[in-house]
């Protein structure tokens, strides 16, 4: 498939900054969510430096190109999760010498998103590593957390497992800006990796923070032993929710001992390139994160992934995500890499939106379809 613009919509603009190629672009409304899997398919195979080339133009229009947000991790509950995802480190079915923490103090988090957001991120996750949200003390101290890490001028994230609709209203009356929860991969995979939490649960609670102002972080993981097809149908499971997720993370599997994958492959480079040059091709107004497993990646592969529409990252303060099992680069080697790259992290606050055009797919048989 071929990635064009409409020139006459563009021709309709003007430019106030010359070097800018999205200042003065018109705004489109929505995505479109009707793909079929042999539509995301055929993207996806696209050859490699194409579908590069495809997702940096439709990245360059509905982003600023120089702009990446960065998001620090705090595991405020750690260890301990009766879930058995075969990745994670904080289950209690896998041996990975990760000790359970309590719930942190609201003071202890309110200092560590301080130093966050002292050190350029715009984003503050907390996780807590269990199956589902309890109407106990615990979420009340969460809720406290939200609020006093939202008035510190950044956004605030929340990972805790499933929520009722009820909990989800109560988050979003604390000022929670995002909720991540991951499909992992495709649903025809997802009990290949997890048994104690079925796919329709993960949906169920994405629709309960859909009746809330809260935005939807959700994405994978790619390295997992999934096929091409799994991949395929992973990006088509997100690109066909309706809205699209505000932030789409795409994990490369950080191998963790004792851990059921924890002899997996490495993923190739150009692999992980094609997963997110297709996600910013599909969903193109959503943010795409490179999450876990950035480590692995040299300069140049994350350049690439910065080139196939990357425009957030994790960083650290102390080289970990979640917990010392899961490495991440820190804060002053990322502010290295950006400036490298001529990139610039976003600022907690205050940034404007960048202006959108209409951006089409054009099928080998020359037929057009929106996106």
């Amino acid at each position: 498939m071929t990635v064009f613009v409409d020139s006459d919509r563009l021709s309709e603009t003007r430019c106030c900054d010359r070097s800018c190629p999205t200042e003065g672009l018109p705004m489109t409304t929505h995505s479109r969510s009707d793909w079929t899997i042999a539509q995301v398919e055929e993207i996806f195979n696209t050859p490699l430096l194409d579908l590069i080339a495809q997702a940096q133009q439709i990245h360059r229009l509905y982003h600023d190109p120089h702009i990446v947000r960065v998001n620090q991790l705090i595991s405020i509950k750690t260890g301990g999760c009766p879930e058995d995802c075969a990745y994670c480190s904080q289950s209690v079915h896998n041996d990975s010498g990760v000790r359970p923490k309590p719930l942190m103090s609201t003071a202890e988090v309110v200092a560590i998103a301080t130093r966050a957001r002292d050190n350029g991120a715009s984003r503050v996750c907390l996780g807590a590593a269990w199956r589902e949200v309890r109407d106990n003390r615990q979420f009340e101290r969460v809720l406290d957390i939200v609020a006093e890490v939202t008035a510190l001028g950044v956004e605030v994230c929340c990972t805790l497992g499933m929520l009722t609709a009820e909990q989800a209203n109560r988050l979003d009356q604390a000022g929670l800006y995002a909720y991540n929860h991951n499909i992992d991969t495709s649903p025809e995979y997802y009990e290949t990796i997890i048994t104690t939490r079925t796919y329709q649960e993960r949906i169920d609670t994405i629709e309960h923070l859909r009746g809330t102002n809260i935005t939807l972080c959700c994405g994978g993981i790619i390295g997992m032993g999934e096929s091409m097809a799994d991949r395929i149908a992973f990006l088509h499971a997100l690109a066909t929710m309706e809205p699209h997720p505000d932030s789409v993370p795409i994990n490369v599997l950080s191998k963790v001992e004792g851990t059921p994958l924890g002899d997996q492959p490495d993923v190739p480079i150009d692999e992980t390139v094609r997963v997110i040059a297709t996600a910013r091709i599909l969903m193109p107004h959503s943010v795409v994160r490179l999450a876990a497993g950035r480590h692995l990646l040299s300069f140049s592969d994350q350049a690439l992934c910065f080139m196939a529409g990357v425009n957030s990252i994790f960083s650290s303060e102390n080289n970990f995500m979640l917990t010392e099992a899961v490495p991440c680069t820190d804060h002053r080697s990322d502010r290295h890499l950006l400036e490298t790259l001529g990139l610039r992290a976003k600022v907690p606050a205050g940034a404007t939106p960048p202006s959108k055009v209409p951006v089409s797919i054009r099928t080998s048989d020359g037929a057009t379809l929106p996106v």
